[in-house]
């Protein structure tokens, strides 16, 4: 019995050790960012892609064609609350986060289909205009520093997406 028992916790030891691998050696790590703006409880969900040394804006990420906005499936925001998003209402709910990325101003799109993967085969997102919410455009700036994984990060002001030389802020009030 006392084999049997030593047999059954090294397999589920070993079990563990190879999930923790598995999970960490992801190219696009799952990632969440969280917090509060106003009474609004905010989440986004996202995989996070590396640089890896590629041309990003306008190479990896195309201008004027809709993105995920990060990898895998389609990048996720949540609130608990009625937000204004650029001072466009957004309804409390979850919604699949798209941006339409240009050189000089991002549309950010809020659909309401979500547990997509984040792209078709043919390479096109799995965004489907008949179910946006609401789409708001916004400003890209120079980050202060390189950024070699996407990371979104939530403040009194809303959220930024950064990533590579770039900082996209979306305000939410």
């Amino acid at each position: 019995m006392k084999k049997m028992n030593l047999i059954k916790g090294a397999f589920l030891s070993l079990s563990m050790l190879l999930i923790s691998t598995v999970s960490f050696s992801q190219a696009s790590p799952a990632a969440t960012a969280t917090g509060k703006i106003g009474e609004a409880n905010i989440t986004i969900t996202y995989n996070g892609p590396s640089v890896k040394g590629r041309q990003i804006w306008g190479g990896l990420v195309p201008f004027d064609k809709v993105w995920r906005a990060g990898a895998n499936q389609a990048t996720i925001f949540m609130t608990d609350k009625d937000i204004k998003v650029g001072g466009k209402a957004l309804p409390a709910g979850k919604y699949s986060l798209y941006a339409l990325v240009g050189e000089k101003e991002w549309t950010i799109i809020f659909n309401s289909q979500t547990g997509q993967w984040g792209i078709n085969r043919d390479g096109t997102t799995t965004e489907d205009p008949a179910k946006d919410v609401i789409r708001v455009a916004v400003k890209p700036k120079k980050s202060d520093a390189m950024n070699e994984r996407l990371v979104y990060t939530i403040n009194n002001g809303g959220f930024v997406l950064s990533w590579e030389n770039l900082d996209v802020p979306v305000s939410i009030k």
